[in-house]
């Protein structure tokens, strides 16, 4: 299983959000800045997340992006269920499946399970537990503001 990229930075902006001081609104070019990853990438995902209500857009001059639901209310295996766009792993998980072995594959039930208990163990957590160690993260992102 990999997650799309779509999700890995979606994930990286809440952590992001989540390790600044609740009154500090930040900019999507400090996100990017601090991973050093595309600008563009980000307007598409800081947007997402604001229709998901995960974080709040303030426009304008001085405006910027914050969480707006706390760290320890945003459930991990919520947030890639929401991003991510499909969970198709194999071929036979689609509604365009073509394989010839489908009917007697067994395969197609053991992915399933893999992929349940995958979301299972993300749904154990939430963004307060990724950020637990923030003191080891705040360094790693060179901003001086954290």
């Amino acid at each position: 299983m990999r997650l799309t990229m779509y999700t890995d930075y979606s994930l990286r902006t809440l952590m992001y959000l989540a390790l600044q001081p609740k009154d500090r609104l930040s900019t999507i070019q400090d996100i990017a800045d601090a991973y050093n990853i595309s600008k563009n990438h980000l307007m598409k995902v800081t947007h997402q997340l604001g229709l998901l209500g995960y974080i709040e857009t303030i426009r304008g001059r001085g405006g910027g992006i914050r969480l707006h639901i706390d760290p320890k209310d945003i459930n991990i295996g919520q947030v890639v269920r929401k991003t991510e766009d499909d969970f198709h792993l194999v071929e036979c998980f689609s509604e365009n499946n073509l394989c010839v072995v489908s009917p007697q594959c067994r395969l197609k039930g053991m992915l399933g399970q893999a992929l349940q208990a995958f979301i299972q163990v993300l749904d154990q957590y939430t963004l307060q537990d990724v950020i637990e160690n923030e003191d080891m993260l705040k360094p790693l992102l060179n901003d001086e503001s954290t």
